[in-house]
Formats: C-alpha cells, structure tokens, sequence
C-alpha cells in the first residue's frame, strides 16, 4: 500500500532553516509529481508546493518562493523540502502528498497524504 513519511520538522528560530523529508512506498515514485501542504493552527490547508515527476518542474506559493526549495531524489524515492529563512508564519503542521499526475501544478487533487510533521519558528 502507498505511504507517505515525513520527518525533519522542529523547532526552529526566526531566519533558520530546516529540510523536510518524505519517504515513499507503495507505488512506483517516479511517476508521479508530488507536493507540499500545509497547515497553520486554526487555518486551512495551504498548498506551498510541487514538483514534477521527473523533477524538472518546481512550483511554489509566494508565500514561500526565494525562500524554500523542493526537490526529489528518485532513486531513494524521496521528496525533500528545503526551507531557509523562515518566519513564524511558516509554522505549521506540513504535508506531503501524491498528485495521481506527472504534472505539478498549484490546484488540482491529492491522492495520497503523509501523517504530516511540526514547524514550529519561534524565538
């Protein structure tokens, strides 16, 4: 079956940085673009980005943009997410996801979801 889990979220200061990872099981990971999500508390879920499944389409939120960096290792099947200077506005519970596409893009469905794991940027 498809699983999705992440790891390297914590607890971080204003203007630090933090990698996610999401390890991939379960389908054939190359195939598939794959996406960040993620959700503040009391807020809804925002999508912060994507990226192709053969890596070289990325997509970001402006939110985010200049600031993170998604990547993908398809070989350890893998989906990272680099995230420098962050700001306690980037806290939140963050999401990988499966797109049932090759495409990234901003919109459209997920398929799949992680568990999710905390940022939490606080002095």
């Amino acid at each position: 079956q498809v699983q999705l889990v992440e790891s390297g979220g914590g607890l971080v200061q204003p203007g630090g940085s933090l990698r996610l990872s999401c390890a991939a099981s379960g389908f054939t990971f190359s195939s598939y673009a794959m996406s960040w999500v993620r959700q503040a508390p009391g807020k809804g879920l925002e999508w912060v980005s994507d990226i192709s499944a053969g890596g070289t389409g990325t997509y970001y939120a402006d939110s985010v943009k200049g600031r993170f960096t998604i990547s993908r290792d398809n070989a350890k099947n893998t989906v990272y997410l680099q995230m420098n200077s962050l700001k306690p506005e980037d806290t939140a519970v963050y999401y990988c996801a499966k797109r049932p596409t090759k495409y990234g893009s901003s919109k459209g469905q997920y398929d799949y979801w992680g568990q999710g794991t905390q940022v939490t940027v606080s002095s």
